[in-house]
């Protein structure tokens, strides 16, 4: 059963949304701490989020940025803004589907099947602070840009990341990338890192690869 959280600060217009996808058979939850929303969308983890632009605390559009900065979640924006600046502004921070109010109950149901569909085959992705990393094609998307990383430092950034804040053994990190810690020349690990290092260092992120020294290598949250 997908998981929709619904983000709509008139409750009555909450509430038929929940009414009306439950019915569809989606199980639902309505997000109503309007000032920690970002927060309790990322806990939820649902496979969609239904977004309201005019809320009380935090404009939809922030809201929109921060989720998607931080996460794989489509959202589908419902909003009664129906100027074309508010759409092109939602479709540039990330938002997945732009759907004004009124809205027929048919198009909504449908274009938010759609959106589910486009992302069931992301289930490769694997999020860092501020960032994913595709573990198919090792791209990793941050700040709206995309940047397909070589197949070598990709295996190296998904090893550290999925162990973040710890130091990964060479030996680990060698068998990820070539299949062993034997005959691994030294000098191709450390090619690799720096080559990564660089990569990263030339992107919007708050993380950085440090060494301990005989041990191994960590990726370092800086948020």
């Amino acid at each position: 059963m997908k998981h929709i959280a619904v983000v709509e600060d008139e409750k009555m217009v909450a509430m038929e949304l929940a009414s009306m996808l439950e019915k569809e058979g989606y199980q639902v939850t309505r997000v109503e701490d309007f000032s920690r929303v970002t927060e309790e969308v990322l806990a939820l983890a649902p496979d969609l989020l239904l977004l309201d632009i005019n809320l009380p605390e935090k404009s939809g559009f922030q809201i929109c940025r921060e989720v998607k900065n931080r996460s794989a979640i489509p959202v589908v924006v419902l909003t009664s803004r129906d100027q074309l600046p508010d759409e092109l502004r939602a479709l540039e921070l990330g938002a997945d589907e732009f759907i004004t109010k009124p809205y027929r109950k048919e198009r909504l149901l449908a274009r938010i099947a759609n959106v589910l569909r486009r992302y069931e085959g992301r289930t490769n992705m694997l999020e860092g602070p501020g960032f994913l990393l595709d573990r198919g094609t090792y791209t990793l998307y941050v700040d709206g840009a995309s940047v397909l990383l070589p197949k070598n430092q990709g295996k190296i950034l998904e090893t550290l990341l999925q162990d973040l804040g710890k130091t990964v053994p060479k030996q680990t990190i060698c068998e990820a990338v070539w299949g062993t810690s034997e005959f691994i020349d030294e000098n191709a690990l450390q090619v690799n890192l720096t080559r990564l290092k660089k990569t990263l260092s030339g992107l919007p992120l708050k993380v950085r690869i440090t060494a301990e020294r005989g041990v191994g290598y960590k990726l370092e949250d800086l948020s």
